[in-house]
């Protein structure tokens, strides 16, 4: 309703429409400034946070791994789809995902919410009747979340650096499948930061160790003093779904659905 003046005319109209009399939350342009991209960084952890904490979600194991490999692909990306897949529900099968422990769980698989292997984890998981987490990431060419992410659980990010942060804080164990760039990108950020011990040294495993000792020479890191030889106890190969839960819990993966 506006103010209009007995005598003038003259309504209000003009500040009821100006930018400046938006409401802050309620106005685009002012929170997709230059300006607020703090508070974008704030508003990006809080509203994943607050949601997996409803969730009760303590632990995850994060799975990563190409958008690009498919069931129907070649026969090393059907292989691919296929054991992490199996991981996927093997995971939330004996690893407290699906028990709620005083209202948390474990060990929830989270990806990077996309298709590829992201999608076979979340799938295998999905298939075990567990929660499953998607940290989704807006690109120029869209990506939409896979279809086996649970709805509540699915996010999506801007900023690369918050989505990462997401991955990490909760992660019991990352696990890699063959990728590319976002896939390295994903490990490199986790093995950097139990190497420096800005986060708790956990298990991490590449899945077909054929594909990754072709691609990265980790032993020239060491001849070269890039790296030190303890460095390479960071990670391990395994070439199946099951080879890879063994060794998370052999590497003392905090286990609680495990039965004795």
């Amino acid at each position: 309703m506006t103010d209009k003046t007995k005598d003038t005319g003259i309504t209000n109209s003009a500040q009821m429409l100006s930018h400046s009399y938006e409401l802050p939350s309620l106005d685009p342009e002012f929170i997709l400034s230059d300006e607020m991209r703090g508070v974008r960084f704030l508003l990006e952890y809080s509203k994943a946070e607050l949601t997996l904490r409803r969730w009760g979600i303590r632990s995850t194991v994060v799975v990563f791994g190409s958008a690009r490999t498919h069931e129907d692909g070649h026969q090393k990306a059907r292989h691919w789809y296929n054991e992490a897949r199996s991981f996927g529900r093997i995971v939330s099968e004996r690893g407290g995902a699906l028990q709620s422990n005083g209202g948390v769980r474990d060990n929830v698989i989270a990806t990077g919410g996309g298709p590829g292997v992201m999608e076979a984890a979340n799938r295998g998981a999905s298939e075990a009747g567990a929660p499953t987490i998607g940290f989704n990431i807006t690109l120029p060419h869209e990506q939409e979340p896979n279809r086996y992410s649970t709805p509540d659980l699915t996010f999506r990010f801007h900023y690369f650096g918050m989505r990462k942060m997401h991955l990490a804080m909760r992660a019991n164990a990352l696990v890699v499948f063959p990728g590319g760039f976002g896939t390295f990108d994903e490990l490199f950020e986790i093995l950097t930061l139990c190497q420096t011990g800005k986060m708790p040294k956990v298990p991490i495993i590449l899945f077909d160790r054929e594909y990754w000792t072709k691609l990265i020479n980790m032993e020239y890191l060491v001849e070269m003093g890039m790296i030190h030889a303890e460095d390479l106890t960071l990670f391990d190969y395994a070439e199946s779904a099951e080879e890879a839960w063994e060794k998370l819990v052999a590497k003392g993966i905090p286990n609680p659905g495990k039965t004795s």
